[in-house]
């Protein structure tokens, strides 16, 4: 049986998160240490005791679900046996981690100069994001393509679930436009901006040269990238799809296709509320074993 561990993104929060692996194991409590002294604030402050508003700040979003899932990774020891890793948008860096591509510290890093540099490009201009469910990728794309405005597909999440990004009078548009075109769902998301859209490139150059400059090892398996949703262990190729990966649009259907595709029948998801990436994948296949831890 061919395992994938999966690693998520942004929407896998939640009050407290961290604070049991905290208390009751000292490889978490180490690693949750590190992490306040390299990022220079008290982040498990707000994870453990924060509220759900305050864990949505983009700049505490990011690290905290990316040190959540690298703890319950190490956590695992000698059973953590991927044959390949993915990670939906922020979660491929903690696939990258997991899988001994990038270092903790590294990797922690530059998760939160994504983290400042996304949210510094959401500031610059009034942008964000709608769920647009019940219609077929193409019919969306390309009504997206006809906005006067920057309107693009954001994340492929599940066959007949789509979300767009751009600037919000451009959503504003597209989700009437989409309604009329017969999508059974299309909601505008309470988000702080344009993720995976051109609205990103301020922060996409912020990181280039930080992702440039950070030491990648080849991985101990084979990582699906968001961009391309195809397998690769090419550390060169690594740094220029997460480069990329900001202004692109996260091809996660695509990517859990050619797992399937790729004999991959197996896939537990790591970190977060443990519930997101797997809800995801049965809409995709519901045959497959998943678990969470």
């Amino acid at each position: 049986m061919k395992k994938a561990y999966l690693f998520p993104g942004q929407g896998a929060q939640f009050e407290g998160m961290g604070k049991d692996m905290y208390e009751s194991n000292r490889i978490a409590k180490d690693l949750f240490d590190q992490a306040n002294e390299i990022l220079g604030f008290a982040l498990t402050n707000v994870m453990f005791e924060g509220s759900a508003e305050d864990l949505k700040q983009t700049k505490i979003t990011q690290p905290a679900i990316f040190l959540h899932s690298v703890i319950r990774a190490k956590m695992a020891g000698d059973g953590f046996k991927p044959a390949a890793v993915a990670g939906h948008s922020l979660g491929e860096f903690s696939a990258l981690v997991a899988a001994g591509s990038m270092d903790f510290k590294n990797g922690l890093q530059l998760v939160s100069q994504r983290a400042q540099a996304m949210q510094k490009a959401c500031e610059a201009t009034e942008s964000t994001m709608a769920a647009i469910l019940g219609l077929d990728d193409k019919i969306i794309e390309d009504i997206c393509a006809e906005i006067d405005e920057i309107v693009v597909p954001a994340n492929y999440n599940t066959p007949g679930q789509l979300v767009i990004s751009g600037s919000t009078p451009g959503i504003e548009k597209a989700v009437e436009k989409l309604k009329e075109a017969g999508a059974r769902r299309a909601l505008i998301l309470a988000v702080g901006g344009a993720f995976h859209s051109p609205l990103m490139e301020p922060a996409r150059e912020a990181l280039a040269s930080a992702i440039n400059a950070t030491n990648f090892k080849t991985p101990v398996c084979p990582i699906y990238q968001n961009v391309d949703a195809s397998p690769t262990t090419d550390p060169e190729l690594i740094k220029k799809n997460l480069i990329a990966q900001l202004t692109a649009p996260v091809r996660w259907t695509q990517t859990m296709q050619n797992m399937i595709k790729d004999e991959i029948n197996s896939f537990v998801e790591v970190g977060g509320n443990g519930k997101v990436l797997t809800g995801m994948l049965r809409k995709v296949d519901r045959s497959l074993e998943t678990a969470a831890i």
